[in-house]
């Protein structure tokens, strides 16, 4: 199985997402991408990564990100499979209107982070996710997500950064 190297950036841990105009905070739901959300993830559109196939792998689950009450519109995807004891991230990006300096929301990722971990959790893992990082943003996950570099530039974010992660994001976990 092929591991991406992950190049996201985690840009704020929020308690939701916050918009970068007005400074409002949204709260977030996570939900299972539909078939029909895959029309609107074409690369032409702005996003990186081929999500139908993603979507399509039978081996991976892949969830987006909404603003609770506004569900047409996705902020992030992530994309993950159960190893025998930790969760891991396969892809995670940001919306194209979400990346750089002109971007809408902050939070996307670390969100989406925080919920590969409440997966972990909820499927007996304690938390543990695992993800292969670019060179250079190892050292970036280390100090925003608690995450440890294991070894090559694979990474781990252990129960205690985990469940900091999850209460976080998730209130009422």
């Amino acid at each position: 199985m092929e591991k991406m190297e992950q190049g996201f950036v985690v840009d704020r841990l929020t308690d939701s997402i916050l918009n970068t105009i007005s400074g409002d905070s949204f709260q977030t739901e996570i939900s299972t991408l539909k078939k029909s959300d895959i029309n609107h993830l074409l690369q032409n559109d702005g996003w990186k990564f081929d999500w139908k196939t993603e979507f399509n792998d039978m081996t991976r689950e892949v969830y987006k990100l909404t603003i609770v009450n506004n569900p047409d519109i996705i902020q992030g995807l992530i994309s993950v499979y159960r190893e025998t004891d930790h969760v891991f991230i396969n892809l995670l990006e940001n919306a194209p209107f979400n990346i750089g300096k002109k971007k809408l929301y902050e939070g996307v990722p670390g969100n989406l982070v925080a919920y590969a971990c409440k997966l972990s959790f909820q499927i007996g893992f304690e938390g543990f996710v695992a993800f292969t990082a670019k060179s250079k943003l190892i050292k970036h996950y280390e100090d925003t997500l608690g995450a440890y570099h294991f070894k090559n530039q694979r990474m781990i974010i252990p129960t205690e950064a985990a469940k900091n992660l999850v209460i976080k994001y998730f209130k009422t976990s």
